[in-house]
């Protein structure tokens, strides 16, 4: 139970927080910078399936062993933080590299985004799971 409870506190905070993030942090600027390749609507799809596996890959790397082995909330951060800055640096620097209308603005927002939002969302998981468990 102690897992499910770690899984879905740290999903659902990371979609909340997203969805503020994206709205109106990250679509403004790509809106600016590469709107005409922007969809009218997003597919649903492969959002489910990366913030599924994202999710579950930071539990598996940093929540739950922060659980088992009694690490802080800081260790907890830091080691997300980190995984994000992975996540989200493979995305936005193989954009910058490989796309021509892909500019440094946008690299770092959605890095620096992607990077807290990971963290924080471990963090806040941690966190409840602690509480309720």
């Amino acid at each position: 139970m102690t897992l499910v409870i770690l899984y879905l506190s740290t999903v659902v905070i990371f979609l909340g927080l997203d969805y503020l993030g994206l709205t109106y942090l990250i679509k403004p600027a790509f809106e600016r910078d590469i709107g005409n390749w922007l969809l009218d609507e997003f597919r649903i799809a492969p959002a489910l399936i990366f913030y599924a596996f994202f999710v579950a890959v930071v539990l598996w790397f940093v929540s739950w062993p922060a659980m088992v082995q009694d690490h802080s909330l800081l260790w907890v951060f830091g080691n997300a933080l980190l995984i994000g800055a992975m996540g989200y640096g493979t995305y936005e620097f193989t954009n910058l590299a490989t796309l021509k209308d892909w500019t440094w603005a946008m690299v770092a927002r959605d890095f620096t985004w992607g990077s807290v939002l990971t963290g924080t969302a471990a963090t806040a998981g941690v966190a409840i799971t602690r509480a309720f468990t």
